[in-house]
């Protein structure tokens, strides 16, 4: 089985526009798709690639110009420093959750398998989501379903959770797909709805919307002046928190303008228009279907 199937692949290194000796930074080096199409373009430049998953470390390529980083890409800056590289000319996240996890059963990221609830990228992380949904107050299940997930009937789920943990112990999946298909409303889909609460517990698990916001952050001070930043979302949460990142260099609306009223923003937007898999790509991958790629350049 494949490891991960890279989404936008040409598009997202089109997107890096590469320099054979610049210095690039894959924070989601995954299966190593991303990477060793990079690879190909370099001469004598290097590329830093992040993962905080020791199976992902397998597929590191043996390459001199390669740094393999097993860690998560919030300590980017420290790494890139470590490296003895002041600056990148590059970024390139891909946010969605590799075929590895979702295929592996006992990684706990799939309703498809009747596996304790984990969800952890870092299999050394203490943070569980069969220990969130157990422990987690009444106040912070709300937030999180609603706030992660989008679920709009996520006071009704919540309770649910809090009864049904007060007799026994919410530890498998399917345990969790009990209770969940007590709570779907008529109008979602099953698949949907489960889809909706296994994202918000894997972003809660693993503190993701905290991470990307640190990495975009990072970004500012890391890039080059024309170094691009390539990001792949898959959810609206992320793509609404990378598009405003990008277009104001913060993570609201709001454009900062000089005293002639021309935009302060410390990006120039690469695609205004947001990037999305062909049919034909979707008809190989249908895993890409949700995939949105935005570029943009430091100024």
């Amino acid at each position: 089985m494949e490891y991960h199937i890279p989404a936008l692949l040409s598009e997202t290194i089109d997107g890096l526009n590469i320099k054979s000796s610049g210095v690039y930074v894959d924070v989601t080096f995954g299966g190593g798709g991303h990477s060793n199409a990079t690879l190909k373009k370099l001469k004598k430049g290097y590329l830093l690639g992040f993962d905080q998953d020791e199976d992902a470390e397998k597929n590191a390529p043996d390459d001199e110009r390669f740094i393999f980083v097993r860690n998560n890409y919030r300590f980017i800056k420290n790494y890139v420093r470590y490296c003895n590289f002041d600056k990148v000319d590059g970024i390139l996240a891909d946010l969605g959750v590799s075929f590895h996890h979702f295929d592996t059963a006992d990684r706990g990221f799939s309703f498809r398998f009747n596996e304790k609830l984990d969800m952890r990228m870092d299999k050394d992380a203490e943070l569980t989501a069969q220990e969130i949904v157990n422990s987690y107050t009444r106040e912070k299940l709300i937030d999180l379903f609603y706030q992660y997930g989008e679920i709009n009937n996520a006071k009704y789920l919540t309770e649910k959770i809090i009864y049904t943990r007060t007799s026994s112990k919410i530890v498998t999946c399917d345990d969790l797909r009990t209770v969940a298909m007590a709570c779907l409303p008529n109008n979602v889909q099953e698949k949907k709805y489960l889809a909706q609460i296994f994202q918000a517990l894997r972003i809660e698990v693993n503190d993701e919307i905290r991470v990307l916001k640190e990495l975009l952050r990072n970004s500012l001070d890391l890039l080059n002046p024309g170094g691009r930043l390539v990001i792949i979302t898959y959810h609206s949460l992320e793509d609404r928190l990378v598009k405003q990142f990008m277009k104001t260099g913060d993570f609201t609306n709001e454009i900062e303008k000089d005293f002639f009223g021309n935009s302060k923003s410390p990006f120039k937007l690469i695609n205004k228009k947001v990037i999305v898999p062909s049919e034909e790509e979707i008809a190989i991958n249908p895993r890409s279907r949700s995939a949105k790629l935005r570029i943009a350049e430091k100024i």
